[in-house]
This record gives C-alpha cells, structure tokens and sequence, in this order.
C-alpha cells in the first residue's frame, strides 16, 4: 500500500513538472512577440488618420501618398524624417508613453498626434 501512495505521489510531482516546464516554455514565446505596426497615409495633404492611440513598443509607418515631398518632424524634435517623396517611408516606434504631437516640416498645416498609451 505504501508503494502504492509513494508511486501516486512520484506521478503527481511529474506532472507538476511538467506543467511548470510547459508554462515556462510557453511564456517567453508571448513575450517575445513582436510589437504591432500601425500605418498613417500622408494623401491629399493630410495625415490619415490625424490622431491614433498606441501602445508603447508600436512602430508608426508614415507613407507619403502625395506627388508633392512632405516630411514627419515631432514637435519636440524627438523624431522626424526627411523629405519624403511619392512613396517613399518613415517609421518610428514608441518606446515610452505620451502624446507625441508631429506636423509636415513643409507644409506645417499638415499635424498630426500619436498618443501612446498602455492598454
């Protein structure tokens, strides 16, 4: 009978094991994830959309959609880009939280605002 309790016991701590090592697998393979992508168009001299919310971590991907150069410069100077023709890209990502205010260096009617905020 002994044996019996010890060969239940032995079979439960196994198992325990073995979710522990599961849930320890499992885990850094979610934090691991890459962070989301978030696209703005520049069209028809506008950002679009003109504000979005992220969470921090997320790249911001401007893509110019004009015939004419527009550019993405943060108010405070914390990022910006250069000229970007038809087309072309500008990427950022956030890493920390605020509201990061941004216009077109050439055509400073164009603003835009990226509040980055966790979820």
């Amino acid at each position: 009978m002994e044996r019996w309790f010890a060969s239940i016991a032995a079979n439960r701590a196994r198992a325990a094991g073995v979710l522990l090592l599961g849930a320890a697998l499992v885990v850094p393979a979610i934090e691991a994830a890459s962070p989301a992508s978030v696209d703005v168009d520049i069209s028809k001299f506008l950002f679009n959309a003109k504000e979005i919310t992220v969470a921090p971590g997320t790249k911001v991907v401007w893509t110019n959609h004009d015939d004419t150069p527009h550019s993405v410069v943060a108010s405070d100077k914390t990022f910006g880009s250069k000229g970007l023709d038809t087309d072309d890209k500008f990427e950022h990502t956030f890493a920390s939280e605020g509201d990061f205010a941004y216009i077109c260096s050439v055509h400073p009617f164009m603003t835009g605002v990226v509040h980055v905020h966790k979820r």
